[in-house]
């Protein structure tokens, strides 16, 4: 399920994504899914069925979040549906696979993280518009946001090539719509927040950079540190290069378990 900035939802079968090399382009996603050429491809979510008691949690860039049962999305359309309906000057910037009684946090561009349970979200039909998840400062924005499960750790990374783990209990459990705390100080030496994820020790993490480099590392390299802290140099950047997106990565032998 590919969701884009538009708030509208695309599906795609995995065996029709053709396979290809590490060094290979890949194949535009256009020639892909029947998209209009100005929606973005803002996140994707990958399910075996559309079940009754999984949800899909969505959050947009102006703070607003909605949750919707998986069920709902089981028409598929080629042209797709509208996933989310959004405000004038909104754009979708994250869709997660939830379990109904999970935690969230939301993350900003500025440096912020609110934690709440989802429980606080009432069910919403996909045409809806959601409600308040994070109350925004003036130019802050959301940059994305995670379903707590398993992790122990939140990883936050800024566009210059910082980046630091906290614990997850440092987040306190609060009810959406609040400011939240500080996840990372951002400054003009470590840039803006542009990503964050759950993540574990045994966990690696990929960096990509908007230059197209790539590079892999261990997890529990990144030193744990407390919320308010710029963290620490991940990987060296060139002259006008900065971090595009991070993935994280479970070892084969945890994935086969």
């Amino acid at each position: 399920m590919f969701f884009t900035d538009k708030g509208k939802c695309y599906w795609l079968k995995v065996h029709e994504i053709p396979e290809a090399g590490r060094a290979s382009r890949g194949r535009s996603i256009i020639n892909l899914l029947e998209k209009d050429k100005e929606e973005e491809i803002t996140a994707f979510v990958t399910v075996k069925e559309f079940s009754e008691d999984k949800y899909i949690v969505m959050a947009t860039q102006q703070g607003t979040i909605k949750k919707t049962v998986l069920s709902a999305y089981s028409n598929v359309r080629k042209g797709g549906i509208i996933a989310i309906n959004l405000e004038a000057g909104d754009k979708l910037v994250e869709a997660k696979l939830s379990e109904g009684n999970n935690d969230l946090i939301i993350g900003t561009k500025e440096g912020m993280a609110v934690r709440f349970n989802e429980k606080d979200v009432r069910d919403m039909g996909r045409t809806a518009t959601g409600v308040r998840g994070i109350k925004l400062e003036k130019n802050d924005r959301v940059i994305g946001m995670i379903v707590v499960k398993n992790a122990t750790t939140l990883l936050v990374v800024t566009e210059k090539g910082f980046g630091k783990r906290s614990e997850i209990e440092e987040y306190r459990l609060t009810h959406r719509g609040g400011k939240g705390v500080i996840t990372v100080k951002t400054s003009d030496k470590n840039g803006s927040l542009i990503a964050m994820k759950e993540v574990n020790d045994s966990d690696e993490l990929v960096i990509i950079t908007t230059g197209g480099m790539v590079i892999r590392q261990s997890v529990s390299e990144i030193r744990v540190m407390g919320r308010n802290t710029q963290g620490v140099r991940l990987i060296r950047l060139g002259e006008g290069d900065e971090i595009a997106d991070i993935a994280r990565v479970i070892p084969e032998d945890d994935g086969d378990e």
